[in-house]
């Protein structure tokens, strides 16, 4: 299995069963040393349906390990949108994780739904991001129209947009 995703799974049966933060692993990777946003998602593998997922737009921890542990917690016990993860799921999930590039200002003509993730921004602050590559979203509106939804962004007002790309590990 995949080290991020291994961490990831680890993490989650850690806290889901016994209520513990697993402890950053002691040897790091090269690969899990560096700083990068990082998101978990979980998927039911018996219907594809998302079952959490949260990340971070830029780091906030000192290496990619602490990122993954944070964030699989939060996608199996916070994410809004869901109950808490209970052990009975355990074996019906999947797990991805997108380790993101660092984001760069972009133009609408230079994004590509499948290839880039996006964030949107506000002049207020208000912040949304979509990561590349998601059934269903087909077209750069689409993109740009979800991301803003997410931000509570209204879809007349001035927008900046910023682009991505990530590494996706699945289980």
């Amino acid at each position: 299995m995949d080290i991020f995703v291994n961490l990831a799974q680890k993490s989650i049966e850690s806290y889901v069963k016994n209520q513990r933060v697993l402890a950053v692993p002691q040897k790091l990777s090269q690969g899990m040393k560096k700083r990068a946003a990082v998101f978990v998602s979980l998927h039911k593998k018996s219907t594809g349906e998302l079952r959490g997922c949260i990340g971070t737009f830029f780091p906030t921890c000192k290496n990619i390990a602490s990122e993954i542990i944070q964030n699989s917690i939060s996608a199996c016990s916070t994410d809004p949108r869901f109950p808490p993860v209970q052990s009975k799921e355990l074996k019906d999930l999947e797990i991805s994780v997108d380790i993101l590039s660092t984001p760069e200002p972009a133009k609408k003509e230079g994004l590509d739904p499948k290839k880039y993730g996006i964030i949107v921004k506000s002049p207020s602050g208000q912040m949304g991001l979509l990561l590349p590559d998601i059934s269903g979203v087909k077209t750069i509106e689409q993109q740009i129209e979800i991301c803003c939804q997410k931000a509570g962004i209204g879809i007349n007002e001035p927008i900046e947009i910023y682009r991505f790309t990530v590494e996706r590990h699945k289980s």
